[in-house]
């Protein structure tokens, strides 16, 4: 029998007693009585609503103008949709036909600068898991990179026995549409400097890389580069290479540097040569002010006041039932560490 005993113990894994190790250190553990829960729901509508009023403040200080053009500048004499369709794609697909559009826009209220121009795609999946991979971060950055295009931005990889510089399908697709601005026949120029993050200008794109046999295959995809150019100069597409989270994206083509007064008409010259007719996407030319939150956006003034009105609102609910239906409060010195608080 002593034996026996001996050898059990022995083989018993049960750890020393420690307070770390059974849990038992100094710690705070609150008793949510109903005055801390409903003060704590008090407190967060009061701050959350005055942010919420305050976000949708400024998102209607913003200054927002949005002219979609595709339909206008490629223009059909059908009305079935299926032929409107593919007369669309005839003509932005013909080099030969004129792709000037001319439209007007009015200010509906004085902007101030600077005026940020954006460019709107719809129906574009620049998230697509093939369509992101495709790109060599590498190739962007090393002037002497020789590595395998293949992997990472096949079909636009190779031309011939040279590699595409830049390669893969998202350079490929470069967003090529141009936009001219004038004032009573005076032009309105845009500041295209500086538009992408600085970042990518210094560290991502290299100052001694260049463009070649860029867009010189058998199919033409969107834009072309000037190879006398570096990469780290060409932000058009820098910008564009950043890509989007959702089909419905915005990308910065430039900035206006001067305000503009409301009422005023400003002609806009587009030339319309990007082709979203195939996939039927959208385009939209957008000019935009800015406030301390950013562009125009409702959706985060909305939660915010979203969120303070369930507080306030589940806070007179607790209320209300701790005055018409009180319930007794339970002893604390039952809790488990009131009664062990030793661990003995």
């Amino acid at each position: 029998m002593g034996e026996g005993a001996s050898s059990s113990s022995k083989k018993s894994r049960k750890p020393d007693y420690s307070r770390f190790t059974q849990q038992e250190l100094p710690a705070c553990k609150p008793i949510l009585t109903p005055q801390w829960v409903v003060t704590v729901f008090i407190f967060l509508g009061i701050v959350f609503i005055p942010i919420g009023l305050a976000s949708l403040s400024a998102s209607e200080k913003v200054v927002e103008i949005v002219l979609r053009y595709d339909e206008h500048c490629a223009p059909t004499n059908y009305t079935q949709p299926d032929l409107a369709y593919h007369d669309r794609i005839a003509f932005i697909k013909n080099n030969k036909s004129n792709k000037t559009c001319i439209r007007t826009l009015t200010v509906p209220k004085k902007m101030k600068h600077p005026i940020y121009v954006y460019y709107q795609l719809n129906n574009f999946y620049q998230n697509h898991r093939r369509y992101v991979k495709s790109r060599n971060d590498e190739q962007l950055r090393d002037p002497n990179f020789k590595g395998d295009l293949k992997k990472t931005c096949a079909p636009e990889d190779m031309n011939g026995n040279e590699p595409v510089i830049p390669c893969g399908l998202i350079a490929w697709s470069l967003f090529n549409d141009t936009y001219g601005f004038s004032i009573k026949d005076k032009g309105l120029p845009i500041n295209r400097k500086n538009i992408s993050w600085p970042s990518d200008r210094k560290h991502k794109f290299g100052s001694k890389v260049f463009p070649k046999n860029f867009q010189k295959g058998s199919l033409i995809g969107g834009g072309a580069l000037n190879e006398s150019i570096p990469m780290s100069e060409q932000e058009d597409l820098q910008v564009w290479l950043r890509t989007a989270a959702l089909p419905v994206f915005r990308k910065l083509y430039g900035k206006i540097e001067h305000d503009l007064e409301a009422n005023e008409n400003i002609t806009v010259v587009i030339q319309n040569n990007y082709n979203t007719y195939t996939f039927e996407g959208k385009k939209s030319l957008v000019l935009s002010t800015t406030t301390w939150i950013g562009g125009k956006n409702k959706f985060l003034g909305i939660a915010y006041l979203t969120v303070g009105g369930i507080c306030l609102f589940v806070a007179i609910i607790f209320i209300l039932m701790y005055v018409i239906k009180p319930r007794p409060f339970g002893d604390p010195a039952y809790l488990s560490w009131n009664l062990n608080p030793s661990g003995n």
